[in-house]
Parts: structure tokens; sequence; C-alpha cells
């Protein structure tokens, strides 16, 4: 039985799968806090068309000893592990089956902060790799479309203790993003494990 068998989502070319209610909420509300608090939040600056401007969102990348992380032109050493992020990590690993030794935190202060349309498709991470995303706090709409497109062809409400899995071909074909919005809207923190295939030994499927 393949992971995405029972998901209700389906795109052309793309593996997805969303659970609105994978965490129970007093557990989501405990981990939001505890992770807010303690995490070393950053902000680089990223260089375009010749200037230089901050991300907009603050982040953190944590993993395993070698699981070196580059994206959007920047280089990420990894963190080691906290006990709360390997036991989120363990918990993810079980109920998915599937082997992660990286985690990026994006922590959405509001809605001005976002994520621009790109695909998870860097070489370090395999030809298919799966993106495996837990969302906690403020719910935030997410876009995805086709590349080459800029019609949005499906959204999704990535509300608290939220799952969304992306696997098999979706970077190949897909870009997503978390666009600005206007509304009032909570603070939201976003953990995106994943597989950095540069530092594992098996090969992939």
């Amino acid at each position: 039985m393949s992971l995405f068998d029972d998901c209700p989502l389906s795109l052309p070319d793309a593996e997805l799968r969303f659970d609105a209610d994978w965490l129970e909420p007093a557990t989501a509300d405990r981990w939001l806090a505890q992770l807010l608090s303690e995490t070393p939040w950053t902000q680089p600056r990223v260089r375009l068309y010749g200037r230089e401007y901050p991300v907009p969102r603050l982040v953190a990348w944590y993993g395993d000893a070698d699981a070196a992380y580059r994206y959007s032109g920047l280089s990420h050493r990894p963190l080691p592990w906290t006990p709360l992020l390997a036991q989120i990590r363990a918990r993810l690993v079980e109920t998915l089956g599937l082997p992660l030794n990286g985690v990026l935190l994006n922590y959405y202060r509001d809605g001005q902060d976002s994520m621009g349309w790109h695909s998870d498709d860097e070489v370090e991470l395999g030809r298919n790799p799966y993106i495996v995303s837990l969302n906690l706090g403020g719910s935030r709409r997410f876009d995805l479309r086709r590349k080459g497109q800029n019609r949005i062809e499906h959204s999704l409400l990535l509300n608290h203790g939220s799952l969304l899995v992306m696997g098999g071909p979706t970077q190949h074909y897909w870009q997503h993003q978390i666009a600005k919005t206007r509304m009032p809207c909570a603070p939201r923190l976003n953990l995106t494990f994943r597989l950095v295939r540069s530092s594992y030994e098996q090969p992939e499927p």
C-alpha cells in the first residue's frame, strides 16, 4: 500500500497526502510554544538583481551532522537535533515509514511574512524527494501551480496540527507558495522534514 493511496487530494503528476488533524491540539500547543522559545532564529539575506534583501520570515535548519543543505543560494550547516525535534522526527518516521535527516523551521510572524513560488528540487534531495510539512500556529493558505504557469491550480488551508506530505514527481511539475496576506493571522511555525541524499548511504528507490 502506498503512502498516498488513501489521500483525497488528486493532482496530475503529483503525490500529496494531507491530514488536517494529524496532531492532537494539546500537543500542537505545547510543541509550538517550546519551539518558538528555544529556537535560535535567523533571518538570512538573499541577493536579487544586484541588491540584498532579508528573507520575509525567520528560519533555522537542524539535522544530522552531515546533512548540509543549500537552497535559494544559501548554504546551511545543521544545528544538532534538540530533544523535542528528535522526538517529532521519530514520530513522523514511525507514522510515515520514511527516513528523514533534516528539518527546516520557518517562522511566519504575521501575514507579511511569506514564501515565494518555488519547488523543493535541489539536487541533494534526490530525484523524487519527500517533503514532510508539519504546521503549528496560525492557519495560512498553501498554493500550488504548474511550473511555467501563473494560475493557481489548487489551494489548501494549513491549520494548527496539520500534516502535508509531498512526494513522487510533485517537485518536477509543481511549485508552491505561502503568499502575503492583509488578513489578520496568528504567528505560524512550519517544520519541513526531508532526506538530504548526499549524506545518506542507501540508494534512492
